[in-house]
């Protein structure tokens, strides 16, 4: 967790969405994860066209690979989508290869995304309002799995990263009083989660009562008198995602 609170202390005061993605980028290599994409969707579930009005595809994968990718219009068949729509949690590469319900055609993406380097992976799926939908993959040269504890890591990662994406795109969006700091929503977000102010201290690297300073900012801003009740009008206003 150490690493996860410096990667979000330099992240501060970055607001260019690419200079975001290569700060996480540099950040998640020295978890051997060489490769890193950002890919915002369309609501519907026939589509992995981007979401009008959304933040740019950003990636850094092998150029050969993308150009295969497209030529392939394996966007339309790839697993990893189709599953992760339905998935609130990480779900690594490997799970989704052997699958029962995953066909040949499907795996051969895999098969083939290997000869260009990506050997394993993990997917973090982002959901937002109204269905909106975006996911950050993370892949390695190696065959070798991703271990449970870095798995947590990259989602937290890519939800940070989601967060202050999503924030800079709705600059303006939303009323002043009602639109919350990244440090707000961040708390919101890990209160939506179940855990307690002790543990989002622990998770973002601040005390617990700085926690509770921006958890009340955030109930004034939004409104309410419990965290619940936060909770609930910051995922109705799409300030968090489910």
């Amino acid at each position: 967790m150490a690493e996860f609170g410096r990667y979000l202390h330099q992240t501060y005061g970055v607001v260019q969405p690419r200079k975001l993605f290569d700060s996480m980028v540099a950040f998640v290599q020295q978890f051997d994860c060489s490769w890193t994409a950002y890919l915002p969707l369309a609501h519907s579930f026939t589509t992995s066209e981007p979401l009008r009005g959304a933040p740019a595809t950003m990636l850094n994968y092998p150029n050969e690979w993308q150009k295969r990718y497209r030529d392939m219009d394996y966007g339309k068949i790839d697993p990893v989508i189709k599953k992760t729509r339905h998935k609130l949690g990480a779900l690594r590469w490997t799970d989704v290869y052997a699958d029962a319900n995953t066909t040949e055609n499907e795996r051969r993406i895999f098969d083939e995304a290997a000869t260009f380097g990506l050997r394993s992976g993990v997917t973090v799926p982002l959901h937002g309002p109204s269905g909106s939908f975006a996911t950050v993959s993370f892949a390695k040269r190696t065959d070798q799995e991703v271990p449970s504890k870095i798995v947590m890591l990259l989602e937290l990662t890519a939800r940070h990263f989601h967060l202050r994406i999503d924030a800079f795109f709705r600059q303006g969006c939303i009323g002043p009083e009602s639109s919350l700091s990244t440090r707000e929503a961040e708390c919101i977000l890990w209160v939506a989660r179940g855990k307690s102010s002790t543990d989002i201290g622990t998770i973002l690297g601040i005390s617990e009562n700085t926690v509770n300073f921006h958890v009340k900012n955030s109930m004034r801003k939004l409104g309410c008198s419990s965290r619940t009740v936060a909770v609930v009008n910051a995922l109705k206003s799409g300030i968090i995602d489910a």
